[in-house]
């Protein structure tokens, strides 16, 4: 719906209001891609040194025969792999935090492009609202995805499964290093591990719903979209 405003305003008016939307639009796109690449770099990073630190501690064990220093040396390789695991999955977490917000700041620009232009926004699939349900839409347009699959198939929850994986064995490598019993390593290696995915699954929770909580929504959704209610 054209406002008031619009409605009156003269060509050259309307062309400098186009400008400002389009110029704010690519630079949020920019912005967005430069989030996404560094950060799928950073996850690169941590899986190479994931990858690199385990085949090190393979020939470290075979070279030197596994003599009294390999315990030393292979606990620290995995101290710092998980180290690094956690650096950047705080980083990944941030990053989704960020797409939302630049979703949500392009949905309002598209308010703006619908506002303007009300014919030409009716070829939009990605929504103009910016909402919950208008972020849903833009990050899938044809049919709305389960929570579940969401979060089970994105780069956090990798990130999070690999380091809980290393976590859980440079504790169990440690508890066995200081004496624990065979069993009470492995326990301990495995509460470590859950522990570290349980509490990145939680926080990454809490960041999402404390965005609704605080965030006021400029343009929220009538109701689900048209495309949504189409027969499959």
């Amino acid at each position: 719906m054209t406002s008031e405003s619009e409605a009156g305003a003269s060509d050259p008016e309307l062309a400098r209001r186009l400008q400002i939307l389009s110029t704010e639009h690519w630079g949020l796109l920019a912005a967005r891609s430069t989030a996404q690449s560094e950060v799928l770099s950073r996850i690169s990073i941590h899986l190479t040194l994931v990858s690199a630190g385990l085949v090190t501690i393979g020939l470290l064990g075979q070279a030197s025969g596994f003599a009294s220093w390999f315990p030393v040396a292979a606990i620290s390789i995995l101290g710092f792999i998980a180290a690094v695991g956690l650096l950047t999955l705080m980083r990944v977490l941030v990053v989704a935090e960020e797409d939302l917000m630049y979703v949500l700041a392009m949905n309002r620009i598209r308010a703006g492009y619908q506002r303007l232009d009300p014919t030409a926004a009716e070829l939009f699939l990605a929504s103009v609202h910016d909402d919950e349900l208008g972020m849903t839409v833009t990050y899938s347009f044809l049919r709305r995805r389960g929570s579940l699959e969401q979060v089970l198939g994105s780069s956090a929850m990798l990130s999070t499964l690999v380091n809980g994986t290393v976590t859980g064995m440079f504790f169990g490598g440690l508890s066995a290093f200081l004496g624990a019993p065979q069993p009470g390593s492995v326990a301990i290696g495995l509460s470590s591990g859950l522990a570290v995915v349980a509490a990145a699954v939680a926080y990454g929770g809490y960041r999402f719903v404390s965005v609704w909580r605080t965030y006021p929504p400029l343009n929220p959704s009538a109701g689900p979209p048209a495309q949504w209610r189409m027969p499959a």
